[in-house]
């Protein structure tokens, strides 16, 4: 059945959400600050999220994604993006005469701070060191706080076309590995997890949107290597350097438990895919 989808934030994930969404013949609203055009058959609304006032032309939607992100690396952006621009928009949607069926809040891993190569779901504890991790749980909070249904996917770091730096610096060389546990995702089946979870009713507060292996960083490196015929560029750095690079596995059994099924369940099937498209 068609449904009315804002995807508020429409960047690398939620540009490929909003084509993926008209090809499933919903009517698509794509909210953005640029002025570039939004996918192929979907609508531009053209308004800066953190800016008061800019939503009050907002149309209904039945399901709203929020992907937008932040514009640096900053603490202020990350308030910006996570907490001021969300918040804006629950208020603007609560206060329409049909607010959304579902709001789905795109999150990260980086809002868990385990560092000893333990495994993490949606009940572990979450104790972010740096304000990145922080800002997320609260936009998180907020999110689950708004007055219709709201789910969180908290993404692992995200590939796909376009996004080759691994590639490259393995073919130059320069890529240092090392002895700690990596959680990716493709682009697609991150946009993928958005449709499937804004439809599913089985959709629970949280999930962990992650491939299906975790992966050492080393080994990562080291299959791309074989695969390109590139000199082995592996190494394992200090018990120190993990910890700082953050150290987990995360678990995508909640995801899977939906019904939802990777086209890329590891890395492996991902990078095939980026590499065929690169030697085409």
């Amino acid at each position: 059945m068609s449904a009315r989808a804002l995807v508020a934030g429409a960047g690398y994930v939620g540009a490929e959400l909003a084509r993926r969404l008209v090809a499933a013949g919903h009517d698509v609203t794509v909210l953005r600050r640029s002025a570039a055009p939004p996918p192929a058959g979907a609508r531009a609304f053209r308004a800066d999220l953190s800016a008061p006032g800019a939503l009050a032309a907002l149309p209904p939607a039945d399901v709203v994604f929020y992907t937008a992100g932040a514009d640096e690396r900053s603490d202020a952006a990350y308030e910006r993006a996570y907490v001021t621009g969300l918040a804006r928009l629950v208020e603007r949607l609560a206060r329409m005469p049909a607010p959304p069926r579902r709001l789905l809040f795109t999150s990260s891993t980086s809002v868990y701070a385990q560092q000893d190569g333990e495994w993490v779901d949606e009940t572990s504890p979450t104790e972010p060191a740096g304000f990145a991790g922080r800002r997320l749980l609260e936009g998180e909070a907020r999110a689950l706080a708004a007055p219709f249904p709201a789910s969180v996917l908290r993404l692992g770091g995200i590939y796909g076309p376009g996004r080759t730096t691994l590639v490259e610096r393995v073919l130059r060389g320069d890529a240092r590995g090392s002895a700690r546990f990596t959680n990716r995702i493709h682009r697609d089946d991150a946009a993928a997890a958005l449709a499937h979870l804004a439809f599913a009713p089985d959709a629970a507060a949280c999930h962990l949107g992650v491939d299906s292996e975790p992966a050492l960083e080393a080994e990562v490196l080291a299959w791309l290597a074989a695969r390109l015929g590139a000199p082995s560029c592996a190494s394992a750095p200090s018990a120190d350097a993990r910890r700082a690079s953050g150290n987990k596995r995360c678990s995508n059994a909640r995801l899977l438990a939906t019904g939802f099924r990777f086209r890329y369940p590891t890395y492996r099937e991902g990078y095939e895919a980026l590499l065929r498209r690169r030697d085409a």
